[in-house]
């Protein structure tokens, strides 16, 4: 059954967006955005269980767990990337898909946030599809890398074998 497919698929696969403050409600508190997937999912019911969960994801991801009664405009667009990875990951998800979760950062804060991306990922163990034009994170980030071009994978392989022998010409364009 379809519906039954991908309600058992939601708690599996989680989602980073290219702009934070977009994917965060502003009606909403931070601690209410990071646990609303723990609400919606059922995985906790509980208010106080789920508040300390919330808690402890946000003190992992860098920020304070006082703020959770603050809502998105109040906080940078690092922080605001860092409550996105937090409500992603509350889950623990097998798989985050990341679309260019960094491409709206600066230099240093983009660095802050792959390293983030990295240690929660040794910690959790989720699979990361990243989507990015960025050819030096997906470099940092990727094991494997596809190629697309004009929507269709041209080149798929291990991320050294494609940096280093790219094979499709336009692989060896970017």
């Amino acid at each position: 059954d379809y519906q039954k497919f991908w309600k058992s698929l939601r708690p599996k696969v989680q989602m980073i967006f290219q702009d934070p403050y977009a994917s965060l409600n502003p009606r909403l508190t931070v601690g209410e955005s990071v646990g609303e997937p723990l609400l919606c999912l059922g995985l906790e019911p509980d208010a106080g269980r789920r508040n300390r969960r919330v808690a402890e994801m946000l003190e992992r991801v860098g920020i304070s767990p006082d703020m959770m009664r603050r809502r998105p405009h109040e906080f940078s667009g690092g922080q605001r990337q860092r409550l996105a990875v937090a409500r992603a990951l509350i889950v623990r998800p097998a798989l985050v898909v990341c679309d260019e979760p960094t491409s709206s950062l600066d230099a240093s804060v983009q660095a802050q946030v792959l390293n983030l991306l990295t240690d929660l990922q040794a910690e959790f163990q989720p699979a990361y599809l990243f989507i990015s034009h960025d050819l030096a994170v997906v470099r940092h980030m990727s094991d494997r890398t596809a190629v697309m071009y004009a929507g269709r994978i041209v080149e798929e392989g291990p991320s050294v074998d494609i940096f280093e022998r790219p094979l499709h010409p336009y692989t060896r364009l970017l």
